[in-house]
């Protein structure tokens, strides 16, 4: 007869939490709804990044790089903005506190 340990028991429960999201997130990610709502306005950025991957994967690791990171850049720079405006409010150190409500400028996601 085997025996099971507790640790076997926490380990096969994790693992099955673990696979249920996986497979969860993955059926979230190819929502077409998701999809379309998300993506239809960064479909230059979207490109770049998905395509500096294809990139990297055809042993061009400097170029593909760069264009993942222009990608990312294009993606999420309507967020920066919000997210030096955050770190400005949020650190008590004098001079990176006006460094970040500098980089912060006018734009805001709201």
């Amino acid at each position: 007869m085997i025996s099971i340990t507790e640790w076997q028991k926490i380990g096969v429960g994790t693992t099955g939490f673990g696979i249920f999201f996986i497979l969860f997130g993955i059926l979230l990610y190819f929502d077409s709804v998701l999809l379309a709502f998300g993506n239809r306005h960064k479909l230059k950025g979207t490109s770049f990044f998905l395509g500096g991957v294809v990139i990297v994967l055809l042993r061009w690791p400097l170029l593909g790089m760069f264009l993942e990171t222009y990608g990312f850049l294009s993606l999420f720079k309507g967020f920066f903005p919000v997210v030096f405006g955050f770190l400005g409010n949020a650190s008590d150190i004098p001079f990176l506190s006006a460094l970040f409500r500098r980089l912060q400028g006018t734009s805001s996601m709201v």
